[in-house]
């Protein structure tokens, strides 16, 4: 659906976007990170025929950014970071306007507004002025303009940004929900969003992109083995002596009646075989869970000065 092939921006001397390669299937939700200046924004408005790059290829849904920009503004829906809504319109007429200005066919405009006010949760505001609503509201307008064509892709440049938790939490559910019909880009700085959101990440720094990848699979590339956390009512050293000699275990260690079992980095699945291993030894097995990498650790590892280095891993 997005084929982005050695993209690069530049602003006079400073290079903003760096040589930049991925891809987004269709019907994938994806997360764009980086911190702030990374080049997230510039890469976001290339994509919609926004601004043009210097250098390199961009293809939605088949059709060049820079040979085709109306046909892939047809097919893309934007969201920027600010939404471009006129505070002095009324909810729907704004709406209306944004579908005439997305070339909606005239019949089909007045039931293409109707759809994307039910599907936004605005029916309540309809006939509000924008200028009057509050920051939720706002951005649900400004998701709603970006979807009333209905768009095969959309791109959300930090589409929470600014709403209180209650607000996050309803938009969030929203995007998800349109990942079932379009091909979503997301850009965010609250990770746990784009946890809960998104399939896959792509993360950028200093214009170029140092990880792309699942979150699951980024963790076992970085290093780090996974934690498991098995609480049991007998936890006699007979039992963990037989658990140590579970191949992939690099080591345990008892706090009382929870063991705290550490993975060789990259092993094997082997969450079967500990739970065979406890009750075989009968220690009473009460709960057994995971731990993983915060999607914060890993951004931070990449991204800090000491450990970003612009190289993809």
């Amino acid at each position: 659906m997005i084929q982005v092939t050695h993209l690069t921006k530049m602003y006079g001397p400073r290079v903003a976007v760096n040589d930049l390669n991925f891809e987004v299937k269709k019907g994938e939700i994806v997360g764009f990170l980086g911190p702030n200046g990374a080049g997230k924004s510039t890469t976001m408005k290339i994509l919609t025929g926004f601004m043009p790059a210097t250098q390199g290829q961009a293809v939605v849904d088949g059709h060049d950014v820079f040979e085709n920009p109306i046909e892939v503004k047809r097919n893309v829906g934007f969201l920027p970071e600010n939404p471009p809504v006129y505070p002095e319109m009324q909810v729907f007429d704004y709406l209306e306007f944004a579908a005439r200005m997305r070339q909606v066919p005239k019949g089909s405009v007045s039931a293409s507004v109707k759809g994307i006010i039910d599907k936004t949760g605005l029916g309540e505001v309809q006939h509000r002025l924008i200028g009057n609503l509050s920051k939720g509201f706002r951005q649900r307008v400004g998701l709603a303009q970006a979807l009333v064509h209905n768009p095969k892709v959309l791109i959300l440049d930090e589409p929470t940004v600014g709403l209180d938790p209650k607000q996050i939490i309803e938009i969030r559910e929203l995007i998800k929900n349109l990942g079932n019909d379009h091909t979503v880009i997301l850009s965010s700085h609250i990770l746990p969003e784009v946890t809960a959101t998104c399939q896959r990440i792509i993360i950028i720094n200093k214009g170029a992109i140092v990880a792309e990848d699942t979150i699951e699979r980024l963790t076992t590339r970085l290093n780090k083995g996974l934690i498991y956390n098995l609480m049991v009512k007998n936890p006699a050293a007979e039992g963990i002596a037989a658990l140590r000699k579970i191949q992939g275990i690099s080591n345990i260690t008892p706090a009382g009646p929870k063991l705290i079992i550490e993975m060789t980095p990259g092993g094997q699945e082997i969450r079967d075989k500990i739970i065979e291993t406890a009750v075989q030894k009968s220690m009473g097995v009460l709960e057994f869970s995971a731990e993983r990498v915060s999607l914060e650790e890993i951004f931070l590892q990449l991204t800090t000065t000491e450990n970003a280095t612009g190289d993809q891993i």
